[in-house]
């Protein structure tokens, strides 16, 4: 118990510290840890310390009837924990010497060299399974930075400080103590995060009884429920593993060819290019992702995304559980009143967090930006993934600079936009400092059929004239929309399709007059709206005009393409959240003598709207994964599927749910009206169902 000298770091992070320096105290970590399971139990006399083998058996059994005393109402995940443990117990453990809360704030470091000179807090110490505390090390790099109670690294760019990634950490440990590598080791982080949930759902049971003395501990049963779930994520990621490593598992049998194939396979991945130029500028502070050791299949779960994307996909995913859907009334409520037309103040805080959280501009598809020079680098696939989640609220995709139309004209400028129409336009776009607006349909003529369009776009002298009268304008009221893109014919006499121009236009220029507001279902979808606009003799610099002239068909095309399935991808999470909130409200409500989720036709709308999102999920997917790997024209009849599917599948499932509301289902203290509305109008503002079912008929008639 001698007294010694040095450093205890609380903060993981370690701020104040070089990267080389970072990287030097979790390796000592790592290293003390192997320096303690080396320990030859015999020659110390601690044969007795603890029973040998079964460790996790024991530990899982102990940490269960701890839950179980403590338990004050039913987590799921722990159910699932508590039953699927026993039938994944590790195979073969080893028997050494644990700490049992092994964690780099229980270190005593030397005060001027990356050494430990001290390990603290014994307690929970005895013989059991080494890897247990290995995993116990790497708890902090799945908690985020502001993690009540254990502070946590689960931030993007980890590398970039010096410090290793859990894999990492793993890999180091197998290397010193000579083992093969640990493949299973996200059951040991399940096991560590299962206990955590235990510990902290005793500590929320006992400020019940009002014997826990900590602040803190009345959010602790929250904080249980987040780390339960954290574990059956670790779990279900075990669970693929094996999976995968079976004979004819999903892994099994893939080779790795030359290229992508030039049929419509579902075997291969669009990878990033090359790292970002130095000097660029970044507008997404998530790494590019390395390109995948192999091929890999149609990823159908998160826990199959790569690590980096999982990370994204837990941090929206809280990100919306923690500081959006606790807000959304208030903003509907904003969206209701005299104050409408401005932008509610809490969406540019959002904004900035999102941002600070590296959740910004995920949607710039890699085969876009090939450098990852403007956003995250992401396949669709990979991005298919977390914009399902984004649409569980009509606010997050602007939170995260994902919205529409801002992306779509953020695409064309970083495919067609000059050096001077990208500095002017794209980056403010990319900040998320300005919004943008796209107008091409029109009221006199049947825009569906791009080609009647009648607007005008003059060449005289060295600025273009703009004549046009245009409708659907979404985003076009928002104060902050300062740039439109208008479609309009610059020779009427040339072959249909290249007939049309896109050229950019300034909101303020002269000429350009709001008409008025339309609305939807009678909301008018305040603060940008969709509006009716005159172009008047409107005067803009020849420099203006996108690619060239007689070009917008072709832009058009680039501008709808992996933003075609956007709304689609959405759609998968509004129904999603569409259905919880219906079983969360047929719990809760008692009609006839016997709560309404009793009641049959109740079961069987639930059913049906599970079925139903499954499928269209599936096809979503299946779209996505075509599109990274085939191209946008091959995955054409799918592309034209999913907007006939999607819409009506929400529609569907959100009427559901508003039916077992009740009235309150109608009203704005619920989503599901705007949903409903939005599902409706997606049938018509990404082509009409009769369009892209004209279009499957043809394409299944060729095939």
């Amino acid at each position: 118990m001698e007294y010694r000298a040095g450093r205890v770091f609380l903060d993981p992070s370690l701020p104040g510290l070089t990267p080389e320096q970072r990287r030097g105290v979790y390796e000592a970590m790592t290293a003390v840890l192997c320096q303690i399971h080396r320990a030859d139990i015999t020659a110390l006399g601690l044969q007795d310390y603890g029973k040998p083998g079964e460790y996790v058996a024991r530990q899982v059994h102990r940490w269960t009837r701890q839950y179980r005393a403590s338990e004050t109402r039913s987590i799921p995940a722990m159910e699932r924990l508590i039953h699927w443990f026993p039938q994944h117990l590790p195979q073969t453990q080893r028997t050494a010497i644990v700490h049992g809360d092994f964690r780099l704030d229980n270190l005593v470091f030397h005060a001027d060299k990356p050494e430990v000179v001290a390990v603290l807090d014994w307690e929970l110490s005895t013989l059991g399974d080494p890897l247990c505390d290995l995993a116990t090390s790497c708890l902090a790099h799945f908690l985020p930075p502001d993690f009540p109670i254990l502070r946590g690294i689960c931030v993007p760019g980890l590398s970039s400080l010096g410090i290793p990634s859990a894999e990492e950490v793993f890999g180091q440990y197998s290397r010193v103590m000579g083992l093969p590598d640990t493949a299973n080791w996200q059951l040991y982080m399940a096991f560590s995060f299962f206990r955590v949930a235990a510990i902290l759902q005793g500590v929320y049971k006992r400020s019940l009884t009002g014997q826990a003395s900590s602040a803190s501990a009345e959010s602790a049963g929250q904080l249980a429920e987040q780390m339960a779930d954290l574990a059956w994520d670790f779990a279900t990621k075990e669970g693929f593993r094996v999976f995968k490593a079976m004979p004819g598992g999903a892994g099994a049998g893939q080779g790795r060819g030359p290229g992508p194939p030039q049929s419509r396979g579902l075997s291969t991945w669009a990878r990033c290019g090359p790292s970002r130029p130095t000097g660029a500028r970044p507008f997404s502070s998530i790494p590019p992702s390395p390109p995948p050791l192999s091929e890999a299949a149609l990823i159908v779960s998160p826990a199959g995304l790569p690590p980096r994307v999982q990370n994204l996909h837990l941090l929206l995913e809280r990100f919306l559980q923690d500081h959006l859907l606790p807000q959304e009334q208030l903003l509907r409520d904003h969206q209701a009143s005299s104050r409408c037309w401005s932008p509610h103040p809490l969406i540019e805080e959002l904004k900035e967090k999102a941002r600070q959280q590296g959740l910004w501009n995920l949607f710039i598809p890699v085969e876009t930006d090939p450098d990852c020079r403007f956003g995250a680098g992401l396949t669709n696939l990979e991005y298919a993934h977390l914009c399902e989640v984004m649409g569980r609220s009509v606010y997050a995709p602007e939170v995260f600079n994902c919205s529409a139309p801002d992306t779509g004209n953020m695409e064309v400028l970083i495919r067609y936009g000059s050096p001077q129409q990208q500095e002017e336009w794209l980056h403010p776009l990319l900040d998320g400092t300005i919004r943008s607006c796209f107008a091409m349909t029109e009221p006199k003529v049947a825009s569906s059929d791009a080609t009647n369009i009648e607007a005008s776009i003059r060449l005289e002298d060295d600025s273009y004239i703009i004549n046009g009268h245009k409708w659907w304008t979404s985003g076009a009221l928002d104060p902050r929309c300062k740039l439109c893109v208008f479609m309009g014919k610059t020779d009427p006499s040339a072959p249909r399709h290249r007939q049309q121009s896109m050229i950019l236009v300034a909101m303020d220029t002269p000429g350009v007059k709001v008409i008025r507001p339309l609305s939807v279902y009678g909301a008018e979808d305040p603060p940008g709206g969709h509006a009716e606009l005159l172009f008047e003799d409107v005067r803009v610099p020849r420099h203006s005009l996108l690619l060239g002239p007689g070009r917008g068909f072709e832009i058009a095309q680039g501008r709808l393409g992996p933003g075609r399935i956007h709304h689609c991808m959405r759609l998968v999470g509004q129904a999603e959240r569409a259905l919880e909130l219906m079983k969360d409200r047929v719990k809760s409500r008692v009609a006839f003598g016997k709560p309404l989720v009793e009641q049959g036709t109740i079961l069987a709308d639930i059913a049906r709207s599970r079925i139903e999102i499954e499928q269209a999920r599936l096809l979503v997917l299946k779209t996505a994964h075509l599109m990274d790997t085939v191209g946008n024209k091959v995955a054409a009849p799918e592309i034209a599927m999913i907007k006939v599917v999607c819409p009506s599948m929400a529609l569907r499932v959100i009427d559901r749910a508003i039916q077992a509301f009740g009235a309150a289902g109608l009203s704005n203290d619920f989503p599901l009206a705007a949903f409903y509305s939005w599902a409706r109008a997606l049938r018509l503002a990404d082509g009409p169902d009769e369009v892209h079912r004209a279009a499957v008929a043809k394409m299944e008639l060729r095939r």
